[in-house]
């Protein structure tokens, strides 16, 4: 099997390291720079090309697409036009202009496809998930979910004004960016029919993009839930708290701990990261699962379907902080 990986960030060498762990012996990297190209190949082992045209030619067996967000619907609908599967990170795109095409396409190629969802794997949201779907907290309320770090720190060796989401044009902005908390909303409580958000620039930081973003949404089941993204704050934080009418959970990412508490017997229970966990750990099973499903030719548990369902929750966001009103997240909408 032969895999090609577009994209010499860190996301992407990470992916190039993680398919050789993972026993994919033919392994080549698309990256204009020609220095950073040159660094990762001669250090992990692969083929290398300067652009996405070259490594198409290479007939790899499936692309993995980690790039800035601005390239990936085009760079995906590339690999889908030669029948290629793809994994492409997150987020699938950052307009509305070529979704649809793109989901048509790949159900007319019948492509496997599967875009970054790394949360999903980590075992802080998949133990929230696994108490959810068996009754743990009964029926769903509301539920609050939220994750914030400081963007200057991300890449603290680099101006962070230069870092793709700094900017409108590449696809920045907390609501792109941070789209795994949206994700897990809609995972955890179902489908989203409405959404009010509030997303602004509030700090000094000097980039384009939102900075700090809240989200109401209503979901299908009648719940709700809470949203909050930002790209200020000195801390990481992330977790959530999901809440019903028989019982609550708690997810802390730093304390590496998931809770349960449980309201008929007010018992608590707490349920902590395997041991040894480390966090690439998660990347490995993601990409493991894309590579399963490539073998056996199923649908992954986030394909590009369901994906842009995802992205549509997104626009809504971002019309409803333009616009001041509650948006129907609604595909039709976009259209």
């Amino acid at each position: 099997m032969k895999g090609l990986v577009v994209g010499g960030g860190s996301i992407g060498k990470r992916h190039l390291q993680n398919l050789k762990i993972l026993g994919v012996a033919e392994l080549a990297l698309v990256e204009p720079n020609s220095g950073r190209r040159q660094m990762i190949v001669s250090e992990i082992g692969a083929s290398e090309y300067q652009s996405l045209d070259e490594g198409l030619r290479w007939a790899p067996a499936f692309v993995v697409i980690a790039t800035p967000t601005h390239l990936h619907a085009a760079q995906a609908m590339m690999a889908a036009r030669q029948g290629i599967p793809f994994f492409v990170e997150k987020p699938l795109c950052h307009s509305t202009e070529t979704l649809d095409d793109l989901c048509d396409l790949v159900a007319r190629m019948k492509l496997v496809t599967l875009v970054g969802c790394n949360m999903r794997f980590h075992p802080g949201p998949a133990k929230v998930k696994g108490l959810i779907d068996q009754g743990n907290v009964g029926r769903q309320l509301f539920a609050r979910l939220y994750v914030g770090s400081y963007l200057p720190s991300w890449r603290p060796t680099t101006d962070y004004r230069d870092n793709y989401a700094a900017r409108e044009e590449t696809g920045g902005g907390c609501l792109l960016d941070c789209i795994h908390e949206i994700d897990l909303a809609r995972w955890y409580m179902g489908e989203v029919q409405d959404v009010f958000c509030f997303a602004d620039h509030l700090s000094s930081l000097q980039i384009e993009t939102e900075d700090v973003a809240a989200l109401l949404c209503r979901h299908s089941n009648g719940s709700l839930s809470e949203i909050h993204l930002d790209y200020v704050q000195r801390t990481y934080q992330r977790g959530c708290q999901i809440v019903g009418d028989l019982g609550s959970i708690f997810w802390d990412f730093n304390l590496s701990q998931v809770t349960h508490h449980d309201g008929a017997t007010g018992k608590t229970s707490l349920f902590p990261a395997p041991a040894g966990w480390t966090l690439n750990q998660m990347y490995l099973d993601e990409m493991q699962h894309f590579l399963d499903c490539l073998r056996s030719a199923r649908t992954s548990v986030f394909p590009v379907s369901e994906a842009a369902t995802v992205m549509q929750i997104v626009f809504a966001a971002k019309r409803s902080a333009t616009e001041g009103r509650r948006v129907p997240a609604a595909r039709e909408v976009f259209a």
